[in-house]
């Protein structure tokens, strides 16, 4: 049995996985640059090991961490979602050091990591994918063809990609005259591969993503839907879960077929199967990410299932714990990405000193967070610094404690996107659960709110203004 874990990873998801570990009596080892010295989830593992000083190029030394796991006696790694996450050489090593890897093999993750070998895979095992090249472009003349062929817009993806990255939208010939070197040089600086594939555009589609549980044993389920259509350039903002916009036929056959796309590739772990619905009601494959995902605990919510804990049962060897027949969900979730962030100023990330922090709390609210009063967010890694999921029974219940919840969440010190959710809350087509993945980009007026301003700050702002007009 697993007894102590590496933690490969920071911030929110590395306090989530330390949490996990301590609930099943496994001993936590974080590791930190010079960056996260006062990080939340260096201070709640068991054990925490520098890794350099460069903020980033610590998290994304595989051998060096795996070395730290080996000598420290762990006998497991949580990659978390990031970093090595998805890096099948973590993964090699992890299995020639006798460390045991919480995801899925090497091999799977090359698979599902080349969008080109998952597309192939898909298409074999019978699920519906965007139409597109068969497999990565050969030169620019093959990709005005191909576009020609299938029509506009089109989408050219990096191969290798994922997070957003690698992916522009070409509405004719001249924009993919434009961008064709351009993502071929996003892949290559990005990813290390500089190969792309053509996709048909599905225009304004819902984002709707499945997750599924493999284990050793043949065991494959799904745990339901999530919706991801409120997204900003391709970076998921609120995810939902069950989708308010599916029926239960299209919730029964999208569950399938995540879970078919698992069965065919043999997957193993946690794993999360995305789809786009057109306008027409059809569900295309786009991606597999075989990892735990920033948005799993909408999915905890509904369904009361542990991932992290099922995660770490897999990869000991432990058949699941549950057969299909035996999930079951209940109610609505919805996670609010809080991302220290200006929505006021194009999204222009906000670091620096966070002077304040009250967690909201009540019925149905959960707060994961790596931060608290005092801690200084740094420049160097993503802006999200706190996930708030909340629950109720009714969509209509749902809206209203995430808004409750919002109001009560308070982060002086950086601006965050916490008043921009808001906005999007009283929206009458998010409302009315009408949304697709240009929802952002259709309402711009939605950034036009009124800041909040503190009490405190408002009394010493016209203390300040009293002082300067009497000359004190």
């Amino acid at each position: 049995m697993i007894k102590k874990i590496l933690v490969a990873n920071r911030g929110e998801i590395a306090v989530r996985i330390v949490r996990a570990c301590s609930e099943m009596g496994i001993k936590s080892v974080a590791i930190y640059t010079d960056a996260d010295r006062h990080a939340l989830h260096v201070k709640k593992a068991d054990e925490a090991y520098h890794i350099g000083s460069e903020p980033v190029a610590g998290y994304l030394n595989a051998h060096n961490i795996v070395n730290i796991a080996v000598t420290s006696g762990c006998d497991a790694l949580h990659p978390g979602y990031g970093f090595l996450s998805e890096n099948p050489e973590l993964a090699d090593i992890c299995a020639r050091r006798g460390i045991k890897f919480i995801g899925p093999n090497a091999d799977t993750i090359r698979q599902m990591g080349d969008k080109i070998q998952a597309r192939t895979a898909m298409i074999a095992a019978g699920i519906p994918c965007v139409p597109g090249s068969e497999g990565n472009l050969a030169n620019l003349e093959e990709a005005c063809m191909l576009a020609g062929e299938v029509g506009y817009p089109i989408m050219l993806k990096a191969t290798n990609g994922g997070g957003g990255r690698g992916i522009r939208r070409c509405d004719n010939e001249k924009e993919l005259l434009s961008n064709y070197d351009r993502v071929i040089s996003e892949a290559g600086k990005a990813f290390g591969k500089p190969e792309v594939f053509l996709e048909k555009c599905v225009v304004n589609p819902k984002h709707i993503e499945v997750q599924v549980l493999g284990d050793s044993h043949g065991n494959v389920i799904h745990l339901y839907e999530r919706d991801c259509s409120i997204q900003r350039r391709n970076q998921k903002l609120i995810e939902i879960a069950p989708s308010p916009q599916l029926n239960q036929e299209q919730r029964d056959y999208i569950g399938d077929l995540g879970a078919r796309a698992a069965r065919a590739v043999g997957y193993e772990n946690a794993g999360t199967v995305e789809f786009l619905l057109d306008e027409n009601d059809n569900f295309y494959f786009m991606e597999m990410n075989t990892r735990i995902q920033v948005e799993h605990t909408v999915t905890e919510t509904i369904t009361g299932i542990d991932l992290v804990q099922e995660q770490i049962r897999i990869a000991d060897g432990l058949p699941l714990q549950y057969k299909q027949e035996d999930v079951g969900f209940r109610g609505y979730a919805m996670e609010f990405r809080i991302n220290a962030e200006d929505p006021k100023n194009n999204f222009l990330p906000s670091f620096g000193k966070i002077t304040r922090y009250y967690a909201p709390g009540g019925p149905g609210v959960r707060i994961d967070a790596a931060m608290y009063s005092g801690y200084v967010i740094p420049p160097y890694f993503d802006s999200m610094c706190a996930k708030l999921t909340v629950w109720a029974l009714t969509w209509e219940g749902v809206i209203e404690r995430g808004r409750r919840a919002l109001d009560d969440m308070v982060v002086y010190g950086v601006k965050t996107t916490i008043p921009y959710y808001q906005e999007i809350l009283q929206h009458p087509e998010f409302r009315n659960a009408q949304f697709n993945t240009s929802f952002v980009e259709a309402h711009p007026e939605l950034i036009d709110y009124v800041t909040k301003i503190p009490p405190e700050l408002r009394a010493a702002a016209i203390a300040a203004a009293i002082a300067a007009h009497e000359g004190i």
